[in-house]
């Protein structure tokens, strides 16, 4: 117990230093003021914030599916969840491979394709994916279905070993662990593309760094220490983050079409300061305002979609039927 405790406290402390140590480096760099309103690209911490909290968002999104697929195996000693730890690592792998290559596609277009319209074109990929992380109706699916299917096939098969052991079982589980680790890394690095093309690689790696100690720490403390955590509300809370995300993400990319030539620029005579554009991407012109506040509402719409279907539609349903 005590070797937990200790693990909790190395694996904290070392989050802490890495992110104390991002914002002193960017403090150091910009002179002490890393406001600096003629930037037209996203600023380094905000580069670095932002991929942190998406990669630590997928990454329990993760560790919620492969914790319900080991759940039990590992306190009854079982070795099913050995097949699906090493599906997941290669999934891992699987996802710094895919980086590489959707970098290497980028660069093929890069080389015919002003750096504008690909910045345009990866910011619309990038908002894409976060709507579809931010649909709150999809996750209800996804956490009934995807997860469903996933415990349903891992019974499966390891109801199919007692009667046929083999690697058939073994491939199986590990395909499952492969999965639920590579749906969510190929999201990240599609959506990463878009601050690796306006923060630069570096800020991205970073980020990233940050959002995977996050993860290993949430990973330690349910496999290793065996801790039941307040997922739900972990979720809510990195929901809220990524809305803020979101907002910054539509901002900078509508800019970007803008600098493109792409779509047209309305001015707002709004008393909008300097570090507003910077920090949160909000611009004083019609077309930025709208599509973060269309964004804003996708998202509500979706939230206030999925709790009628989960709670207000069955309890609506049962007062009716109790009246009649």
């Amino acid at each position: 117990m005590a070797g937990h405790f200790h693990l909790k406290s190395l694996c904290i402390g070392a989050a802490t230093f890495l992110i104390a140590g991002v914002f002193i480096w960017q403090g150091v760099t910009s002179g002490g003021n890393p406001v600096d309103p003629t930037v037209h690209h996203m600023s380094r911490a905000m580069g670095i914030v932002n991929t942190g909290i998406l990669v630590f968002r997928e990454g329990l999104e993760a560790i919620l599916v492969l914790s319900a697929l080991t759940a039990g195996l590992m306190r009854t000693k079982q070795v099913y969840w050995k097949p699906i730890a090493s599906g997941s690592g290669v999934g891992f792998l699987a996802t710094l491979a895919t980086w590489f290559i959707v970098v290497g596609i980028i660069s093929l277009f890069a080389a015919t394709t002003s750096e504008l319209n690909i910045q345009a074109a990866t910011g619309l990929l990038a908002i894409a994916v976060l709507l579809l992380v931010m649909n709150w109706f999809f996750h209800k699916i996804y956490w009934t279905a995807w997860i469903g299917a996933h415990n349903k096939k891992k019974g499966e098969l390891i109801q199919s070993s007692y009667s046929s052991p083999g690697k058939t079982a073994y491939i199986g589980l590990a395909s499952l662990g492969f999965t639920a680790v590579y749906r969510e890394g190929f999201e990240v690095d599609l959506f990463l593309q878009s601050i690796r093309m306006q923060a630069g690689g570096f800020i991205v790696l970073l980020g990233a760094i940050i959002g995977l100690v996050l993860t290993l720490i949430v990973a330690a403390l349910t496999f290793v220490a065996q801790r039941k955590l307040p997922y739900k509300k972990m979720l809510i809370l990195t929901g809220v983050m990524l809305g803020m995300v979101l907002i910054v993400m539509v901002g900078e990319n509508v800019q970007e079409m803008q600098l493109a030539g792409w779509i047209p620029t309305t001015s707002l005579n709004l008393p909008i300061p300097d570090w507003a554009g910077l920090w949160f991407a909000i611009f004083p012109n019609v077309e930025s305002i709208t599509a973060q506040i269309i964004a804003v509402l996708l998202v509500l719409g979706s939230y206030f979609i999925a709790q009628y279907m989960r709670s207000w539609k069955p309890r609506k349903q049962a007062l009716m039927n109790h009246e009649v």
